[in-house]
């Protein structure tokens, strides 16, 4: 692969509630050195919904001689604010690329699912839930989705290329059947699970048809037993409305369980010619780890290659280790 990746959230707001509270510059500076000499990567996608701190990062990583995959990742915004964010983040993008990095502008995550206005449901949890249903009502009312979100994406491409000058993707859900004229590059989140295994590779390989770039802006599995048949949905198992937070069940943790799906994903991503591969996620920020309690160990719900823990920043996992070998072998072009 030309880009081996992982993905780093500055904080993003999904029901709007924030992903990541606790934020420093010094934080990130440290992070980005990490990203890039521990784990190999040579390339970064930075995501999150409030700009400043995206620019931050943006710089650290610069700094870290990173590839930036610059990606404003709004949440429960309308078409029309999310345009005012992308134009915003646009111009940032543009200052830390003429200033000499590399830099990919990805135009938003899956805003059928993400954003206001496309798919039924009062925030993202809703809106999962009408796509998850098998409603044929429910289907029917997102039978204009498509068009809609090419539609909007079309605009939001005109948007960002007015202000920023180098290549421009989007990260589609696997659902999304978008118009990539707009894009130099094709990118989907390309998460296996027990329903899709058996025909992961050929839907893989129908992203090639546009002639463009491939590249899997996110791919990953928590750290159970089973989550990695669980794929993008396996964060699901945190009960949020306790009060503290806890597993819905007993679950039995398994870091080899990422390792495994690492392993095998990128081999897969190698021989099918994929441009550009990210890792989902360096950390799950408002995860933390609780050794002493599976019930609470809200870890096991990261896709994160290290764990959040008490009194210290974090401590590698198992996948850490295997990302960074990976990473440290695989050509790069």
């Amino acid at each position: 692969m030309r880009a081996k990746g992982i993905n780093y959230d500055t904080g993003f707001f999904p029901g709007g509630e924030s992903s990541r509270t606790d934020f420093t510059r010094e934080a990130v500076q440290q992070e980005m050195r990490v990203i890039a000499n521990d784990l190999n990567c040579t390339a970064v996608r930075i995501t999150g919904g409030d700009p400043d701190r995206l620019a931050i990062a943006a710089k650290a990583a610069a700094d870290a001689g990173l590839e930036i995959w610059y990606a404003p990742f709004p949440c429960e915004l309308t078409a029309d604010e999310m345009l005012t964010l992308f134009t915003r983040c646009a111009k940032d993008a543009e200052q830390i690329r003429a200033d000499g990095s590399e830099v990919v502008f990805v135009a938003g995550c899956e805003v059928s699912l993400f954003a206001k206005g496309f798919i039924p449901g009062d925030d993202v949890y809703g809106r999962i839930s009408a796509l998850a249903s098998g409603d044929p009502q429910v289907y029917a009312q997102m039978a204009d989705v498509p068009a809609r979100t090419s539609e909007f994406l079309a605009k939001a491409s005109s948007a960002v290329r007015a202000e920023f000058h180098g290549p421009v993707t989007y990260a589609a859900g696997p659902w999304e059947d978008v118009d990539w004229t707009p894009f130099d590059i094709v990118a989907v989140d390309a998460y296996r699970d027990a329903d899709n295994a058996k025909g992961y590779r050929e839907g893989l390989r129908r992203r090639f048809t546009h002639g463009k770039p491939v590249a899997v802006t996110e791919f990953g599995c928590c750290a159970y037993k089973g989550a990695a048949d669980r794929g993008a949905m396996g964060w699901a198992i945190v009960d949020r409305d306790a009060n503290p937070p806890r597993l819905k069940g007993e679950f039995v943790r398994d870091e080899q369980e990422q390792v495994r799906y690492l392993e095998e994903l990128l081999e897969i991503f190698e021989a099918e010619g994929v441009d550009s591969a990210f890792w989902f996620t360096f950390a799950g920020f408002d995860l933390p780890h609780d050794a002493s309690d599976p019930a609470h160990d809200l870890d096991m719900a990261s896709y994160g290659v290290v764990k959040i823990v008490p009194d210290e920043p974090w401590r590698p996992k198992a996948a850490f280790t295997a990302l960074a070998a990976a990473y440290a072998t695989q050509p790069t072009p």
